[in-house]
């Protein structure tokens, strides 16, 4: 070959490798934006798309776990004022969620209406006992009346009953409901439970904006609620925690309501985790989500008893008593992020921020909670009375721990398997084409550029 041929082949060359080089540049941004139009596509809400089959969808199991707490020395608080000890006992383990969701009615204004049935069937299987086990628990109508009547009424009616400040019941009575003696009606902790539903729920398809997609628009048919002492705190803000917009920051918290805690709450991104081949976004839920208002004065207005809170300063702790009906204050379990003198009134607390935060596990480019738990514990209070026979040896006002719960979902193998074949596959593939492309390009380019140098320098010697 001579020189001349070989200049014009290097020439060839280069060119060539500019323009796969280019190529391999131009489709970076057009393969970005196939991506994100095709992602758009699919996490509407609207029949046939992907984020509405697994909207709909009840396949991925969600179970509720629950720790009850077992009073050990009940004599001793009733005739010492001793604080409580405890010892907690679980998991007892129902799944839930099994129903799907019912009444899905698409609006006129980009919004999509469903009620979401709810119910529970116990596994024994991921359980440490069954639902007979008897546990010491404190008295709930006692406590109700306690913080809800006058005194000498509620010593009336504790004598007329022959109640006590605790009582042995079963895990299915204490969690489903019991006929209380005192009261002549059902208690029970999360009663009523089956055949019941949550919602109606309207929420934002996306259609129209993405950004807005799952976001709630009205809960029980209303825009904000009406417990709290301000607009703010009574605000609907967010998703209902399954799922958010596309595309997420990490920059950016997320917000989502739960009629379980009657508000909405923040979650803050804490890292990337893998789950199952699948890098999700972490987000938990961060200690000034539960702050006291000296610290975090946007909870000021879910302050609602200045004595028990000391005047406000209590962190850690919710009063439901507004939204519920009945006097139930609502912590993370063992009082995790919670004031010093909540775990010091009673005995075999031990907060793990492992075992006891809130966390989601969020996939980023579509915006789907892959995994999630949501853990909570219920608590009811007690504390001296002169009114109150079995109180009066009472030393002060206690917070007592009846049960935690932890509300857990995970996507199975298959639901991976599918999605990182659909979607993360799909995406590495296109990438690795894109960078092969500007990789091979460039390659040829420097090189054939390099030769074209050499030769041009023996061809100007000679």
């Amino acid at each position: 070959m001579t020189c001349c041929d070989l200049k014009c082949g290097l020439i060839t060359g280069t060119v060539l490798g500019a323009l796969i080089a280019l190529l391999g540049g131009i489709l970076i941004p057009v393969g970005n934006m196939f991506i994100e139009n095709t992602v758009h596509t699919e996490t509407v809400l609207e029949n046939g798309t992907l984020a509405f089959d697994t909207w709909t969808s009840v396949d991925t199991a969600m179970y509720r776990q629950f720790w009850l707490f077992d009073v050990q020395n009940p004599d001793d608080v009733l005739s010492q004022g001793a604080k409580p000890v405890l010892v907690q006992k679980g998991p007892y383990t129902y799944k839930t969620r099994f129903i799907p969701k019912t009444n899905i009615t698409f609006n006129d204004n980009y919004t999509v209406s469903f009620v979401l049935p709810v119910g529970a069937i116990f596994e024994p299987s991921m359980s440490v006992g069954t639902e007979e086990d008897v546990f010491t628990s404190l008295n709930l109508a006692v406590a109700g009346v306690y913080r809800l009547l006058d005194h000498k009424l509620a010593q009336w009616l504790i004598h007329r009953s022959n109640s006590s400040l605790f009582q042995k019941r079963t895990v299915k009575e204490l969690l489903w409901g019991y006929k209380d003696p005192m009261l002549s009606s059902t208690l029970g902790v999360f009663y009523p439970y089956n055949d019941t539903f949550d919602g109606p729920y309207t929420v934002f398809t996306g259609k129209d904006d993405i950004n807005k997609v799952a976001t709630i628009d009205r809960w029980a048919g209303e825009s904000s609620l009406s417990y709290w002492k301000d607009s703010y705190c009574n605000k609907i803000n967010g998703t209902d925690g399954s799922s958010f917009h596309p595309f997420l920051d990490k920059k950016e918290p997320l917000f989502f309501f739960s009629p379980d805690i009657c508000r909405s709450i923040s979650a803050v991104y804490d890292g990337t985790v893998d789950l199952k081949g699948i890098d999700v976004y972490r987000y938990v839920l961060p200690p000034e989500a539960l702050a006291s208002p000296v610290e975090n004065p946007d909870n000021q207005c879910y302050c609602t008893d200045t004595v028990l809170t000391k005047n406000c300063t209590t962190a850690g702790l919710l009063d439901l008593t507004p939204c519920k009906g009945t006097p139930v204050f609502l912590s993370l379990p063992h009082f995790l992020y919670g004031s010093n003198h909540l775990q010091q009134g009673v005995i075999g607390l031990n907060p793990n921020f492992d075992e006891h935060s809130i966390f989601l596990d969020v996939e980023p480019i579509t915006g789907f909670s892959l995994r999630f738990a949501k853990r909570l514990q219920v608590n009811m209070l007690y504390g001296p009375s002169s009114s109150i026979e079995i109180l009066n040896k009472i030393k002060e006002l206690t917070i007592l721990p009846i049960l935690w719960v932890n509300e857990t979902a995970v996507l199975d193998d298959e639901t991976a398997d599918m999605f990182k074949k659909e979607l993360i596959s799909r995406m590495e593939l296109l990438q690795g084409f894109q960078i092969g492309l500007l990789a091979v390009g460039l390659v040829l380019f420097a090189s054939c550029l390099i030769g074209l140098i050499v030769v041009c320098k023996k061809l100007s010697k000679n």
